[in-house]
């Protein structure tokens, strides 16, 4: 099976939209019958894989951080960092997509037609007390991903309490899991083409090109609060928290962002990452050793916003004004769904496909948005890099100040 990582598999989803479009166009409602059951097929694989992935990412990645590292000192900085960032850039987003709303009005007619989504009819107090779930195994065979969620961070973390041997033993066998569901879901990845062929040919033989207006504004929205997040938040932080010049921390890390813009991988780029930020920003290399790898599988503010924007637009489109409550779930989501989510192949879309289910949101509204996740996706992770050099040097200030104090 090819590489998720190179550009072929970008290469068919563009084929199949344009396909998609093609066959919309020219034969018009009679595809339907024919391209419908392609986009089930393809969302009925997405549905699969979600809450195994989930469990298993969210397990490894907590047990990664607990066994390998500990949760002292610099790791409740690096986590509360992370949390601080994600919240800022998701904050960011969801100003910008609901002052410009650009799925309002979108008349793209996906097939599916919710009368109501689960956010918008719970309150904050019970999303609250919803996230724990009674029934575990009961919450996972309804695909109820927030207390999934809830007992998955529970459970890794309560494996890093566990005897070395039994630590160990769980440690594998959920890293085993992951690694499994990892090759799972590249293959359900490359079912994304033909599944996007599928709704966009449905879209088109149904409405017409009007739908392609309403994306255009969602891309220059995801692209303004990426911008936003990137040159005016974190140079903030870093000059008000990590006392360094933002200018010189941006000439050290160019060739660290050119190659996360071009590779769309925060671990392809963290060597490249880790010396820029020891080298050329003055970060110690324990505090940098610490958080970049860590950020490169946890910390992605990039996507995080993207997904919030997303999922808002689509709720848009749908007809649907998100409350207040709704979109804190959103947001709640996008950050917990962050934890482990990086290593999958197009995480954006796999975090999509959690955040939307979470919500209650039909899936097909990930295919909306496949058209422009590619480009999109070189700019949220070279966001995602920078925001972790950030935080190395944040955290190595903090060290070195409790460190001096402590002398």
């Amino acid at each position: 099976m090819p590489k998720t990582g190179k550009y072929t598999l970008t290469i068919w989803i563009f084929g199949g939209f344009f396909m998609g479009i093609l066959a919309g166009a020219l034969v018009g409602k009679p595809v339907i019958p024919v391209v419908e059951p392609l986009a089930d097929i393809f969302l009925r694989l997405l549905r699969m894989a979600i809450i195994p992935l989930v469990i298993t990412s969210i397990i490894s990645a907590v047990v990664q951080v607990g066994s390998a590292h500990g949760l002292g000192r610099i790791g409740l900085r690096t986590m509360a960092y992370y949390v601080m960032t994600s919240l800022l850039a998701i904050l960011t987003g969801q100003t910008l997509v609901n002052v410009f709303k650009p799925g309002e009005g979108a008349n793209i007619g996906l097939d599916a037609d919710p009368e109501s989504i689960e956010a918008v009819e719970q309150g904050l107090g019970d999303i609250l007390i919803n996230i724990i779930p009674e029934n575990p195994v009961e919450a996972m065979a309804q695909g109820d991903v927030l207390p999934v969620i809830f007992f998955s961070l529970l459970f890794g973390f309560f494996i890093t309490k566990l005897k070395t041997e039994q630590r160990d033993l769980l440690k594998n066998v959920f890293d085993a899991s992951f690694e499994a569901m990892l090759k799972m879901t590249t293959f359900i990845i490359w079912s994304a083409p033909v599944g996007v062929f599928g709704i966009i040919a449905e879209i088109v033989a149904d409405t017409g090109f009007s739908a392609f207006k309403s994306l255009g504004f969602y891309f220059l929205v995801v692209l303004a609060g990426l911008a936003i997040h990137m040159f005016i938040t974190l140079p903030i932080l870093v000059r008000v928290l990590g006392g360094i010049n933002p200018v010189r921390h941006y000439r050290g890390m160019l060739p660290a962002l050119l190659t996360a813009f071009t590779t769309c991988s925060t671990i392809v780029t963290l060597p490249l990452t880790m010396k820029a930020a020891t080298e050329e920003s003055g970060a110690s290399k324990r505090a940098a050793g610490f958080v970049l790898p860590i950020g490169a599988t946890m910390n992605m503010d990039g996507t995080a916003l993207y997904e919030c924007v997303a999922t808002i637009f689509i709720a848009q489109v749908y007809g649907f004004d998100l409350s207040f409550t709704a979109q804190l779930t959103i947001a709640f989501t996008a950050v917990l769904a962050s934890i482990g989510a990086a290593s999958i192949p197009m995480s954006g879309m796999v975090m999509m496909s959690i955040i939307l289910t979470a919500v209650g949101l039909p899936l097909e509204g990930v295919a909306i948005i496949l058209a422009v996740d590619r480009i999109l996706d070189m700019f949220r992770t070279t966001t995602n890099v920078f925001s972790d050099s950030c935080g190395a040097v944040i955290i190595s200030r903090f060290e070195r100040m409790s460190d001096n104090n402590s002398e």
